[in-house]
């Protein structure tokens, strides 16, 4: 059996059967995850192992099943060995379940037991861990966005607006971005939206062009109670930092960053709608990567319906580009949840490994959940897998995955490996000192609160671009009494020197500095 990162493949047993002939399609050449051995009608083949190509890792995943399952430590046993290959993990740590990573395991008899079942040399390791709170107010480092970088789309799915306010908030936004106004906590968007709406901001409104005063008047309420439920803990500077996501501990392991919910808990969607700006914060970050051995990066997705619930044809449609898109980069994307059906149908088919635990199917709907997630599985010959999925015991799955090649792998009743590291949280206190410790506290620990729209609009500064027009030049003065020649300036100089050209370039220089590159989401940094 190999560890993660090792490039030989298992030794070939001597034993045949239908467990060999499943384990023969996870044979690969290449680094590859230990997942677990093959199960079939109840016999565990301890040297028939399940694994998943590493360098397939930007390719994608589902995770699902019923709560208490085993889909947590699942998530824990891929983060370990992603760190292990030295690739950085981003992951919802949304009960502070998965905060063990950085603790090493407490050897038990169950442990024992299903490691000698598996054929696993289980050693307890700790993994090195950021811990990140979702703004504020949380026990990790305050992790923050800028309303302008955060973007219309995403901010309207975190507001719960329609289609239509959803079009108003952009054209707001595009509003803000071409007069220089600075979006950059909850207070910045309140000050510009009330300006439009008062007598003295009715032409901005009409500028805007079919745009209601009732709408905006339905944004402006719902900002406010977002702000009243500590949306504003979460939104300001300084903003997080794509690359301060993507590091390696000093022992060349990848850092694995756990964001916690904070006190956002009344609003679970911002929570999965903040991860998914992050995805598209560190697409335009990126450059291309092509085809590598391993992934840059792999971020996890836990509670992924709180993504798609209740959210809007373009938002769906975004999630789809951007998923279809960082695979280019070198970022693998995989999403937690109970039911595969939580997840879009086109943001399904673009999962290429899928473990499933065990599913529930006691009501009709269940039953209709059952048979759709039976149809996205390969064809079996050693399972009936409407049955197998329903009798899964804690710590099994159902496995298929892409091989190097591409295609998909037989599908193998798995039995999980156990976690190297602590399968339970370390406590608050634990977490809110290794968070003071960390680096990241240095940079992000303090809120700062810069001139913006807000204090823009407050005082009626709306500055005018300057004007590109030099001033009328001045009477010509007398000679001046002669002076030792100098050397004469070249034809830079002269350029650069005129009054006119100072101007345009100041000018120009303005319009630079409030230019905003908007893409995925509608989600953009101001230029540096």
């Amino acid at each position: 059996m190999t560890e993660a990162g090792s490039t030989q493949p298992p030794a070939t047993p001597s034993a045949s059967g239908p467990a060999q002939e499943i384990a023969a399609g996870y044979n690969f050449d290449g680094a590859a995850l230990e997942l677990g051995a093959v199960s079939v009608d109840g016999v565990i083949d301890a040297t028939a192992q399940v694994r998943i190509p590493l360098a397939m890792m930007n390719r994608h995943g589902l995770v699902a099943g019923a709560t208490g399952t085993g889909k947590t430590k699942t998530l824990q046993v891929i983060a370990e060995q992603l760190s292990t290959a030295g690739v950085p993990v981003v992951m919802a740590d949304i009960k502070s379940d998965l905060s063990g990573l950085s603790a090493p395991g407490a050897a038990n008899d169950r442990i024992t037991k299903r490691a000698n079942d598996i054929g696993d040399a289980w050693q307890p390791s700790a993994f090195p861990c950021e811990f990140v709170s979702l703004g504020t107010e949380g026990i990790g480092v305050p992790i923050r966005a800028t309303i302008t970088s955060f973007g219309p789309i995403l901010l309207s799915k975190v507001l719960g607006l329609n289609p239509t306010q959803e079009s108003t908030l952009g054209l707001i936004f595009h509003w803000a971005d071409a007069r220089g106004l600075a979006l950059l906590d909850l207070k910045d968007l309140r000050s510009v939206i009330t300006h439009l709406t008062s007598d003295e901001g009715k032409e901005d409104l009409k500028s805007i062009g079919g745009v209601s005063s009732a709408t905006a008047g339905v944004i402006l309420r719902a900002l406010t109670n977002l702000e009243a439920d500590g949306g504003d803990t979460f939104f300001g500077e300084p903003e997080i930092e794509p690359g301060d996501l993507i590091r390696l501990g000093a022992d060349g392991k990848g850092i694995i960053t756990l964001f916690e919910l904070g006190t956002q808990a009344a609003r679970p969607a911002l929570f999965s709608t903040f991860l998914m700006w992050i995805l598209a914060d560190l697409f335009e970050f990126l450059p291309e990567a092509g085809d590598i051995d391993k992934p840059k990066l792999v971020f996890i997705f836990d509670e992924a319906h709180l993504l798609f619930t209740d959210s809007s044809k373009a938002f769906v449609e975004q999630v789809v580009q951007t998923v279809k898109l960082i695979r280019s980069k070198g970022v693998g994307v995989f999403f937690c949840s109970q039911l595969p059906t939580d997840i879009p149908n086109e943001v399904l088919s673009q999962l290429g490994a899928r473990i499933q635990h065990a599913l529930r199917a006691f009501t009709p709907d269940d039953q209709k959940a059952l048979s759709r997630t039976v149809k996205t599985y390969p064809t079996s010959t050693a399972y009936d897998l409407e049955k197998a999925l329903t009798s899964l015991g804690i710590g099994e799955a159902i496995v298929t995955v892409l091989s190097e090649k591409g295609a998909p792998t037989p599908v193998a009743w798995t039995v999980i490996r156990p976690p190297r590291s602590l399968m339970d949280t370390i406590g608050h206190p634990a977490i809110t000192a290794a968070a003071t410790a960390s680096p990241l506290h240095q940079k992000y620990g303090q809120s700062i609160d810069r001139e913006s729209a807000y204090e823009k609009l407050n005082a009626k500064v709306l500055a005018p671009e300057p004007d590109p027009v030099a001033p009328p030049s001045a009477p010509p003065a007398p000679a001046p009494a002669p002076k030792p020649k100098k050397e004469e300036p070249g034809m830079v100089q002269e350029v650069l020197g005129n009054p006119a050209v100072k101007s345009f370039l100041r000018s120009a220089g303005t319009a630079l500095g409030r230019e905003i590159t908007r893409s995925l989401f509608g989600a953009g940094r101001r230029k540096r």
